[in-house]
């Protein structure tokens, strides 16, 4: 299969509410990104806010990282795209198991299938261990990953080929270019590593989720660790960490991996 050019994203959570989301997706338009991701959570409405975004904007591919399918089932998820009015071409549906205890592949392919069934958008699964990875080859357009390292990241997109070669992988990489906001980072990526599913997730890869976020650890530059991101899947999501959840910030945000994807490609 020939090689596309790895896309870079933008990722935020849909707690900045959709007045914020919308004036980012502006700016990051503005600045030549793929995409914006926003996380659906239960005090955040990640379709909606994309919705205010997509009333704004133009080009900008617009994401959902991840709907979780044991809080929105795929009724409402339908009926929240109806409302929000997103052109299916423009849309990335991802969707994964959330906090479901059992049952968590099951629940992902009846939900893919009934969306398929909807919709004609793009849909991508979070993906955290192999076999929902092979599911979200198989049965998507491809895996969401995150808290990986470039190496790692390009294993799994290798796994996911062999699958089906069409597939796409998609990688969250947490990224902080302001230094007050580094710490903000660092306590995020703690926080993953105690769940234990992740925990035993870092214990089979081999590394912590300190090893996976922008700028590594020790280093004060995106640039080089991005471009081995960029050698490594189909596209990368920088997870905006800033200091404030304010639009300055996250503009600076824009701005800096604007700088930062131009000098590492």
């Amino acid at each position: 299969m020939t090689r596309t050019r790895t896309a870079l994203s933008i990722g935020v959570a849909a707690t900045l509410g959709p007045h914020l989301i919308a004036q980012i997706a502006r700016v990051a338009e503005d600045a030549g990104f793929h995409s914006l991701w926003v996380n659906d959570t239960p005090d955040g409405d990640a379709i909606a806010a994309l919705g205010a975004a997509a009333r704004v904007t133009d080009r900008l591919r617009l994401a959902t990282g991840v709907v979780p399918l044991d809080r929105r089932g795929p009724a409402e998820i339908i009926g929240a795209l109806d409302r929000a009015g997103i052109p299916d071409e423009r849309l990335v549906l991802g969707v994964g198991s959330g906090a479901a205890r059992s049952g968590q592949l099951a629940l992902v392919a009846d939900g893919v299938g009934r969306l398929r069934e909807a919709r004609s958008a793009q849909i991508v699964v979070g993906a955290l261990g192999p076999r929902m990875r092979r599911l979200a080859a198989r049965e998507a357009d491809g895996p969401l990953l995150s808290w990986l390292t470039p190496e790692a990241a390009a294993a799994q997109r290798e796994e996911a080929i062999a699958e089906r070669e069409e597939t796409r992988t998609h990688l969250y990489v947490r990224t902080a270019f302001d230094v007050g906001a580094r710490d903000r980072m660092l306590r995020e990526a703690d926080r993953y590593a105690s769940y234990p599913n992740y925990a035993a997730n870092f214990a089979r890869l081999g590394f912590d989720a300190r090893d996976t976020v922008l700028p590594a650890p020790g280093t004060q530059d995106v640039a080089e660790r991005l471009g081995a991101y960029l050698a490594a899947v189909d596209e990368v999501v920088l997870r905006a960490i800033v200091a404030e959840d304010d639009f300055a910030e996250y503009e600076a945000f824009v701005t800096e991996a604007a700088a930062a994807r131009d000098a590492g490609l």
